[in-house]
């Protein structure tokens, strides 16, 4: 099934002229104000001290995002449903405390978060570049995931509220240091959130280096469209715009075959409810609990910074319906298979097994490990470029 759709381009905003294209965020003494369409306020305080704030952002229909500089997390996400109720369907939690506490550490499963260095999971926590061998965290059995230990979910992003003709939103920026991690070169990494009216949330990222080094940064939020805590995501429809998918081994890393969809579980061309094959004896399946892999998004012949459709997710039940537009080549689509009831989000509602799904857009998992995938090296001089555009709307 071939879709090439594109979807129209919205102004980066997080650029060297930010300032100068805004200037109404800094007043005489260079100093950033909030505009009247984000509202910020504290959430909570890290134990080394430094304050952690949240940015609500509204855009003129009522739709409603709250985001956090820890983590880059976007904690809430509120849209109408056919009715024009709004609910937040997100996962995630109402204070700092339920990122930083315990029991969210030892599952973790990255909430809302900005994924990076390297979004996914890197084989045996190693890779070899120009010569040296890299070692790495292995922090998901024997591999690395999601950036390591200390990924760019746990680190304190600096923030920069903004307001311009595309919408509202937020721009973040941090630098990771040379090393960190155990990833070579210094990585300047800024990524835009930004809300518009015609109710898209669009992410743009963006990174330099000094030495060349693996990037492939995403976001992990949880959707669950009927509202979040209001029980499993298995009646979602779900269209993955991809003839072909990569199969994992029994550790979730990447055989490195490129595997046509047709006449498997993986088949989502069609719109099809997560629940009706998840469960089916297929060894993929059974080796991830269910969903979690990378598709190969059908591009056609698309250019690699056009936003093409990705996903198509609609809930029968509230109609609501989320399309996923990308410059990247793959998505991960993954259906909360490890979530176990041991954590309880911000309505008081345990988020139970398959509550919550994720469609990470990205590069394919182990492409540092993997010569046929597409290439995830960043070199000094070049920029790291991606932009996600997640549309929601009722039928």
């Amino acid at each position: 099934m071939k879709w090439g759709m594109s979807f129209s381009c919205l102004a980066l905003g997080a650029s060297l002229g930010f300032l100068a294209a805004n200037p109404a965020l800094a007043d005489d003494s260079g100093a950033m104000n909030t505009p009247d369409s984000v509202e910020r306020s504290a959430f909570g305080t890290l134990p080394d001290g430094r304050r952690v704030d949240l940015y609500r952002i509204v855009n003129g229909n009522g739709v409603e995002m709250e985001v956090t500089n820890y983590g880059g997390i976007i904690t809430s996400l509120k849209t109408p449903d056919a009715q024009g109720r709004l609910d937040d369907i997100v996962l995630g939690f109402g204070s700092l405390d339920g990122y930083l506490s315990d029991a969210y550490r030892q599952s973790n499963p990255y909430f809302g978060a900005l994924i990076g260095r390297y979004g996914n999971r890197i084989a045996g926590g190693t890779f070899e570049l120009n010569g040296k061998t890299y070692d790495l965290a292995k922090n998901d059995g024997p591999n690395h995931l999601h950036g390591g230990d200390k990924g760019f979910n746990r680190v304190l992003w600096n923030a920069t509220p903004f307001e311009n003709d595309s919408g509202s939103g937020l721009m973040l920026t941090y630098t990771s240091a040379d090393g960190e991690e155990g990833y070579p070169g210094k990585l300047d990494v800024e990524v835009t959130y930004t809300l518009t009216d015609n109710n898209e949330l669009a992410i743009d990222y963006k990174a330099t280096t000094t030495r060349a080094t693996p990037v492939n940064l995403t976001q992990h939020s949880y959707f669950n469209l009927g509202g979040e805590g209001s029980g499993d995501i298995l009646d979602h429809q779900v269209m993955i715009n991809a003839d072909e998918f990569t199969p994992i081994n029994e550790t979730l890393i990447p055989t490195g075959e490129i595997k046509s969809v047709k006449g498997t579980p993986f088949d989502f061309t069609k719109a099809t409810a997560i629940g009706e094959r998840i469960n089916d004896d297929n060894q993929q399946l059974v080796r991830a609990r269910g969903y979690d892999h990378n598709f190969v998004i059908d591009r056609a012949s698309a250019t690699d910074d056009t936003l093409v459709l990705a996903a198509r997710v609609s809930d029968p039940e509230s109609g609501r319906v989320m399309e996923v537009a990308t410059t990247e080549p793959g998505i991960q689509f993954y259906s909360g298979n490890f979530l176990d009831g041991t954590l309880t989000g911000k309505g008081g509602n345990a988020y139970g097994h398959r509550s919550g799904l994720a469609l990470e857009t990205q590069h394919y998992p182990d492409s540092p490990n993997q010569a046929d995938f597409p290439s995830t090296i960043l070199k000094p001089g070049d920029t790291y470029q991606s932009r996600t555009v997640y549309t929601f709307s009722t039928e």
